[in-house]
């Protein structure tokens, strides 16, 4: 038993598992960060988030030109997330994102960030929080700056260079990391990733799923209604 801070009730103490499942390229899952930061400052061990990913922007070029081509193209995009950036001053939209700079695909950073996660889970990389960066931890960090490297920065995260030089700033690996991707392993865990999407119907990115699949929360969901499921 312990005492919940939050409202000074006793509670059985457990750990609330979450699914999370996200699309680097989505700019919901970019401003939604600070709400997932949030509930881990305020739940900290009683929630384990398992962190995964879906293919929205598997053809990302392709997929924004097409359903973007009556309305400005990759240019009409970028403007449209300008304008949605303006209500949202926690994060930064470079001019150049999908305007000048649109990544093929996000299938080839999920490869990247899966090979980290595998790293982490053999012990080769210490998942522990660095730099006091929103206590988030190696993988929270790395996920946080491919984000802020496409959508802030304006950089290509979908080729290879950038990438490691990412993981570079992390310390990271890069022989493992490439490794890991080479002999497949990051694929295999990409494969159960898209498992688990079709299992909980997850309907796109980002999606929270908790109680073993029986509550959703996608989309632009506020901290408020996140707090009250978990």
């Amino acid at each position: 038993m312990h005492t919940d801070k939050r409202n000074n009730k006793s509670t059985q103490s457990m750990t609330v598992k979450i699914d999370y499942f996200s699309d680097v390229l989505c700019v919901w899952a970019y401003l939604g960060q600070i709400r997932v930061d949030e509930l881990k400052q305020t739940f900290g061990d009683e929630i384990d988030i398992h962190y995964r990913f879906v293919q929205i922007f598997g053809a990302a070029k392709q997929q924004v030109s097409k359903n973007w081509e009556k309305k400005g193209g990759l240019a009409g995009y970028r403007n449209h997330l300008l304008k949605m950036a303006e209500n949202w001053p926690h994060i930064e939209i470079n001019p150049k994102v999908w305007a000048e700079v649109a990544p093929e695909s996000s299938t080839s950073v999920h490869l990247y960030l899966k090979a980290i996660q595998i790293l982490i889970k053999q012990g080769e990389i210490p998942n522990k929080p660095r730099d006091n960066n929103q206590g988030r931890s190696i993988f929270e960090q790395a996920i946080w700056m491919f984000r802020e490297a496409f959508f802030r920065d304006g950089r290509n995260i979908s080729t290879r260079s950038v990438q490691d030089e990412i993981a570079t700033t992390l310390a990271l690996p890069l022989a493992a990391i490439h490794s890991v991707i080479d002999q497949g392993q990051a694929h295999a865990e990409l494969y159960w990733d898209d498992e688990a999407k079709q299992n909980y119907r997850v309907p796109g990115s980002p999606t929270l799923v908790l109680n073993e699949g029986r509550q959703l929360l996608f989309g632009n969901v506020g901290y408020r209604v996140m707090d009250a499921n978990v």
